[in-house]
């Protein structure tokens, strides 16, 4: 092999090794929750807030948004979340301004703007609960891949059986992270401050 051939192949190696360094991705985030970017599911919202104006997820363009499903009359799940994300709010300072915290409710038929809006604002001012009709109500659950059912009580009321977590939307209205039920503010507070970077 002449010198010329051996030094092409060496400068084409060293090009390569170059040209590999530089079209490195940048560093995904290192999210705690589990990500679910690129998701087909949770892009569309259309429902009426408990101030009665309609909204989509357009509507918050520019905010994270976290999205939980639950009902008023629920005794523990909804508003441990409610709380936890009230947590995240204080510990935001001045970035809570980016944040949208939307509680959908899965029990139409009680609660009305009205209830939604004597209950939801009380665990933070900028929380909005979310109604609709049963249908979509249901559409909208459907969307996000939430689960729910009416459980009659022995004392002749019900109550909502529902899955339990928060969906976390970027400022893009993408949806890229769900959060289970109980992991704490803590950890939800870390993945919000990364998304709003």
């Amino acid at each position: 092999m002449s010198a010329f051939r051996r030094r092409f192949i060496l400068l084409a190696a060293i090009m390569l090794v170059a040209a590999g360094g530089c079209s490195e991705a940048p560093e995904a985030p290192r999210f705690k929750l589990t990500d679910v970017t690129g998701a087909s599911f949770g892009r569309e919202l259309a429902l009426t807030d408990h101030n009665g104006q309609r909204r989509t997820l357009a509507d918050f363009k520019g905010k994270v948004v976290t999205v939980f499903f639950g009902f008023t009359h629920c005794p523990d799940v909804c508003p441990t979340t409610l709380v936890e994300m009230a947590s995240v709010m204080k510990e935001l300072g001045p970035d809570a301004q980016r944040l949208q915290v939307l509680f959908v409710t899965v029990d139409p038929e009680r609660d009305t703007a009205e209830v939604l809006k004597r209950y939801v604002p009380a665990f933070h001012p900028s929380f909005l609960g979310l109604t609709g009709s049963v249908e979509e109500v249901a559409r909208t659950a459907k969307e996000f891949k939430i689960i729910f059912q009416k459980q009659k009580l022995p004392s002749g009321g019900y109550t909502m059986d529902h899955s339990a977590g928060t969906y976390i939307l970027d400022g893009e209205g993408r949806l890229r992270l769900f959060a289970q039920y109980g992991v704490g503010a803590p950890t939800l507070l870390h993945d919000i401050r990364l998304l709003l970077k």
